[in-house]
């Protein structure tokens, strides 16, 4: 878990601009991904100000401002630097309210400054902040992007996934992680996977060595993150060992509080790999479009057994 983020990461993510403060923000930290609007603040109400977030004043907060006796407004302003108060942004390039400067000095809480509406930018920090903050864990594999669908390649050490993910590469496919994958969950029903960045764009291939993908195969052959959509389980086919055939057992991995399908591939020597996970990425695919190859079989299949039971009767 990130666990917080200093504002100067917020100021290069969303291009923000620094009005004042500029030596604070990298010492000046955000641990929330709420954004306050401190409306009710600026009326007098602080019951339950919450001071750690970060503070972004709109059309709304800055005119209401304006029209605010000086000393109150001084007062307010005051009040609104707390200790745990990473920053102060103020929206669409509107003047900054000259007691809110003054306050903000007093405390060292850099001011920041952005065109955006309140409403686009509020959007934008929300959605940086709730990826950089997520809990995350590590999982073993090697993610790719097959077809623009994210699949989380797993197997036990050894069974061939990187090579497998080479061999996807050299058709056209691009890495997002080798070895190990972080992972957080970004909403309700997504999973976000990337690369540590030690391991970013590396692939390591036993006999080979360590291989940069970018500076083999080109910046078309990498992606920095993706939605995980499917996992794709690598196992040994050993003998006896029974396998779906029809693709009717429908088996979910649950990663956070999200449950993500998932399929296991036998491995054997002449077996390629990379052409059944690329094969398997397209059924997803055309499942999630209304296709199910498996109905259709099952379709022809009553068709034929009621066929075959007319002609019996005739």
């Amino acid at each position: 878990m990130a666990g917080k983020v200093s504002v100067a990461s917020l100021v290069q993510a969303c291009k923000l601009n620094v009005y004042i403060g500029e030596k604070y923000t990298k010492e000046r930290y955000i641990t929330v991904s709420d954004i306050s609007r401190p409306g009710l603040e600026l009326t007098g109400y602080f019951d339950y100000y919450p001071e750690d977030r970060i503070q972004l004043f709109g059309m709304t907060e800055v005119s209401y401002a304006q029209k605010m006796e000086p000393t109150t407004k001084k007062k307010y302003m005051e009040m609104l630097c707390g200790e745990e108060t990473p920053c102060f942004i103020v929206s669409r390039d509107l003047t900054v309210p000259m007691e809110l400067e003054e306050a903000a000095n007093a405390h060292q809480i850099p001011i920041l400054r952005t065109k955006l509406a309140t409403t686009r930018i509020l959007s934008k920090m929300t959605n940086y902040l709730e990826g950089e903050l997520a809990p995350r864990q590590s999982i073993h594999g090697v993610l790719m992007d097959i077809y623009g669908l994210g699949v989380l390649i797993t197997g036990d050490s050894g069974i061939g996934k990187s090579e497998t993910a080479l061999d996807l590469i050299k058709r056209g496919h691009r890495l997002i992680a080798d070895d190990r994958v972080e992972v957080y969950q970004q909403d309700e029903q997504t999973i976000i996977g990337e690369s540590p960045k030690i391991l970013r764009h590396l692939l390591e291939i036993r006999g080979v060595g360590i291989i940069d993908v970018m500076n083999l195969y080109g910046a078309g052959a990498v992606k920095s993150e993706t939605e995980i959509q499917l996992i794709v389980h690598l196992e040994n086919w050993a003998k006896g060992k029974q396998f779906d055939r029809l693709g009717t057992g429908e088996v979910q991995a649950r990663i956070f509080d999200v449950d993500i399908p998932k399929i296991n591939i036998p491995v054997m020597i002449g077996r390629n790999i990379a052409i059944i996970i690329e094969a398997a990425a397209m059924n997803y695919r055309a499942k999630t479009m209304g296709y199910d190859a498996t109905k259709k079989f099952q379709s022809n299949l009553a068709e034929l057994i009621h066929e075959n039971s007319v002609q019996e009767k005739k």
